[in-house]
């Protein structure tokens, strides 16, 4: 089926992409409209490089050129995806994880797949997973975690799957998804992806197992395999949150969390042919976990949900280097990424029930800036003539500039005055505690 050379022009045509007739599986992945909506996302998400080095803005130009042999390609079953780039990103509890970057045509088709098949599996998905799924999202996992906690079941079996992403079993995962797709076509492409390789330090090395974790249609693939686990779980009664490869079972008391362990890691390592991470999974009491980056705590009777302490001092740390008082650059742009970074991690963590954690942040915040500020300045009359110029009287700027410690000098009365909150919100710093309350009251 090739591009219909009398049909009108169209903005898909403008992208490279042709048009379709047909109402398979495979015919609405390669449809016109549904490649047009792949090529928006794959934009859209942007991302690395894969291994040929074409980024994001070159592919609409690339599929103008070669779009009809890749679709030819397809519809002859010749297509072969490229190998992923292998690249190694620091897990925040230590260690690696690896991620697999297709190149961006791959990230495509991927893409292209999984807005068709993802329907098709949706309705049939526990409503305990919600990793990765369209409508669902880390938070209203926790919510239903604080659900659970709140009727008591203060228990918690946590339930890590050791690099399930590279672990997977390739036939049992495809023959879950054969389950429900039917057409050989699409299910020989999926397997081709997960056969690609992996180019690790310029060498390809072949894939017997796992799916690379950094395309669109890992996630999906994830839930497809984890879904027998789900559904287990529902079979036994179970109460339980899965986001991805994280998995949370709440019961009444250890003995209890204990049973549910073994049968958990007989059901991982037996049906699913994965194996348990022993020494991140554990039953334990909620509070004294972390799920998602939150933790619990209770308060008058309730169940609170608070930023986890990891989560906090990841915070702290990414801090430290936007505002490390050796940098160079005009402070505007240090606000503006302080800015940027405070604003999406405070658009996570804004459903914790703890004002007063983000107060103090925003005045240890402020507290590192003036420090940086205060380090610029050189000593001596240069350091009081810039108090003076900012409001403070000559008298107690003069006092304010004995000190050498630039971490002590910026909790000091004195520079607080001349550096004040005002002084900042007028640079364009914004308070993390403001947004807090505003994306709490929306």
């Amino acid at each position: 089926m090739g591009l219909d050379q009398r049909a009108e022009p169209s903005p898909a045509r403008d992208e490279g992409l042709s048009d379709v007739e047909g109402g398979g599986v495979w015919e609405r992945i390669v449809e016109r409209e549904n490649m047009f909506q792949a090529l928006r996302r794959v934009k859209a998400n942007g991302g690395a490089p894969g291994m040929d080095g074409m980024t994001v803005s070159e592919l609409p130009a690339y599929l103008k050129e070669h779009w009809l042999e890749i679709r030819a390609s397809l519809e002859a079953g010749s297509y072969r995806p490229q190998p992923v780039r292998r690249q190694a990103i620091a897990k925040p509890g230590g260690g690696e994880r690896l991620l697999g970057i297709p190149t961006v045509v791959d990230r495509l088709i991927q893409q292209a797949v999984a807005q068709v098949i993802t329907p098709l599996f949706e309705e049939g998905f526990s409503p305990h997973s919600y990793g990765f799924r369209p409508g669902r999202r880390a938070h209203d996992a926790v919510r239903a975690a604080q659900g659970y906690i709140r009727e008591g079941y203060t228990w918690v079996v946590d339930v890590d799957l050791e690099k399930f992403f590279d672990r997977v079993h390739h036939d049992k995962l495809m023959a879950r998804v054969a389950r429900v797709v039917k057409d050989r076509r699409v299910l020989a492409l999926i397997g081709k992806y997960l056969e690609s390789g992996v180019m690790v330090n310029g060498v390809v090395m072949e894939t017997e197992e796992g799916t690379p974790q950094g395309g669109p249609l890992s996630p999906l693939l994830a839930n497809i395999m984890l879904d027998d686990l789900d559904k287990e779980l529902e079979r036994r009664g179970h109460r339980f949150v899965r986001y991805a490869d994280d998995c949370n079972v709440y019961v009444r008391s250890r003995r209890a969390g204990e049973r549910v362990m073994n049968g958990v890691r007989r059901f991982v390592e037996g049906r699913l042919s994965l194996k348990v991470n022993e020494a991140k999974s554990t039953v334990d009491r909620p509070w004294r976990r972390k799920f998602l980056g939150f933790s619990f705590y209770g308060r008058k009777g309730d169940v609170l949900v608070r930023a986890a302490k990891q989560a906090l001092n990841r915070c702290r740390d990414r801090l430290r280097q936007l505002t490390r008082r050796t940098r160079h650059g005009k402070l505007e742009d240090i606000i503006e990424a302080v800015n940027q970074y405070t604003m999406g991690w405070i658009g996570y963590f804004r459903l914790a029930d703890t004002p007063s954690v983000f107060e103090e942040l925003d005045g240890w915040l402020r507290r590192r800036l003036r420090q940086l500020v205060w380090k610029r300045w050189k000593r001596g009359k240069t350091r009081w003539r810039e108090l003076v110029a900012l409001g403070v009287p000559a008298e107690r700027a003069a006092l304010g500039v004995i000190g050498t410690s630039p971490w002590r000098m910026a909790a000091s009365p004195v520079v607080n005055e001349g550096l004040s909150n005002a002084f900042w919100q007028k640079r364009g710093l914004r308070s993390i505690t403001e947004r807090y309350r505003q994306l709490r009251s929306a």
